[in-house]
């Protein structure tokens, strides 16, 4: 299949980092945390440009000397960006990141990748970094949206499309299923950062309106959104019952996860774990399809309508997990606000890096409009 070009505003300059610089930085401060006469040698590999919207991903080889051996790993650094890119999010929580990731790969069998070490103080590359293990896979592709043809997901076969479905709602279950995750991971929860509320939702609610108004509140930042204003006006006043609260990988979408023969072997991108209800994550993947799928429809590419159906996901979620959840929407809903605020702040920075000139309509950049202006009609918002 043919695929249409994709619209001028999908490609994301992420950095304005000196790669060489970077290379440089990262050999000394490795220098610094192996063993004494380790002599490490780094070789940046490219970056990671398909997919993921927020932190810095550089691949990495390095080769060292243990035991009286030169031995060579292969690593992913994650790094927070700088404040003059126009981050994504109002903060970069790295070590919470690292954090989370260690302790869902020790409590259970998620393939989370191992985690090595951690630079926190921002004081090597100007903000912090951790260093984690690179996995072989394959990713759905973000640019261009997999939905639009062309990949290895797209012209795989039904069966094997749906293997990988499951296979994604079967991470969520299990990384729901860790025990006592309201104390485990007592450290994600939106609380600790100062945002207020009754319940683990409320707060994380709290946490979006706070996201939101960073948004637009920043120097080079977006004008203010009535949709998104809506969306957080109906949510904060029909917040719903939820249950004990789990970890939540925060961006649970199949673009953030590597794969081989359609099964899950890496679980990525972590900038967004909470604890809070299981819906959450459930209502977040299958959203972030219905947002592909709405973009391959705007370009009148079929798409794959038959992916990640919201009762789909639930069916499969209560057999895996023993725990049927309720309608989705209002998590959704969250879902689309969240969404704004993402695309609010990449546009935010497309304009600062010379990509795309400011609109004169500030949710033109939103290539979920049509999504969240359904669901806004839908609860009569």
């Amino acid at each position: 299949m043919t695929q249409a070009p994709p619209p001028a505003d999908m490609t994301l300059q992420r950095s304005s980092r000196d790669q060489a610089d970077v290379h440089d930085r990262l050999e000394g401060w490795l220098g610094s945390v192996l063993p004494p006469g380790a002599e490490p040698a780094v070789t940046l590999q490219a970056g990671v440009d398909s997919n993921g919207m927020s932190s810095e991903t550089v691949l990495l080889d390095v080769t060292w000397t243990e035991g009286g051996e030169r031995r060579t790993g292969e690593y992913v650094a994650r790094v927070a960006p700088a404040a003059d890119d126009l981050p994504v999010f109002p903060e970069y929580r790295l070590q919470d990141q690292y954090d989370a990731m260690r302790l869902a790969g020790e409590l259970t069998d998620v393939p989370v990748p191992a985690v090595r070490w951690i630079e926190p103080t921002g004081e090597v590359l100007g903000t912090p970094y951790f260093l984690m293990d690179r996995v072989k896979g394959v990713v759905p592709p973000d640019v261009l949206p997999y939905t639009f043809g062309d990949n290895w997901l797209f012209d795989a076969s039904s069966a094997d499309q749906q293997r990988l479905q499951r296979g994604s709602v079967e991470v969520l279950a299990k990384l729901h299923a860790i025990p006592d995750a309201a104390s485990t991971f007592a450290f994600l929860d939106p609380g600790v950062a100062g945002h207020e509320g009754a319940t683990p939702l409320a707060r994380n609610l709290a946490k979006t309106r706070a996201w939101y108004e960073y948004a637009v509140a920043t120097t080079e930042g977006s004008p203010p959104s009535p949709l998104v204003e809506r969306g957080l006006a109906w949510l904060e006043a029909n917040l719903p019952d939820e249950g004990e609260p789990v970890l939540c990988w925060g961006d649970a979408r199949i673009g953030n996860t590597m794969y081989q023969d359609f099964t899950p072997v890496a679980v990525l991108d972590w900038e967004m774990a909470t604890v809070g209800p299981r819906e959450l994550d459930l209502a977040w993947m299958v959203f972030a399809h219905r947002v592909f799928q709405e973009i391959a429809g705007m370009l009148e590419l079929p798409g794959m309508p038959e992916l990640l159906r919201a009762d789909d996901v639930r069916s499969t979620y209560a057999e895996l997990s023993g725990v049927e959840v309720g309608d989705l929407t209002w998590y959704q809903l969250l879902a689309a606000v969240n969404w704004g605020c993402v695309f609010l702040r990449t546009s935010a920075r497309q304009i600062h890096f010379g990509e795309i000139e400011r609109p004169d309509d500030p949710e033109a950049v939103f290539h979920h409009r049509p999504l969240l202006e359904a669901l806004l009609a839908e609860v009569g918002a």
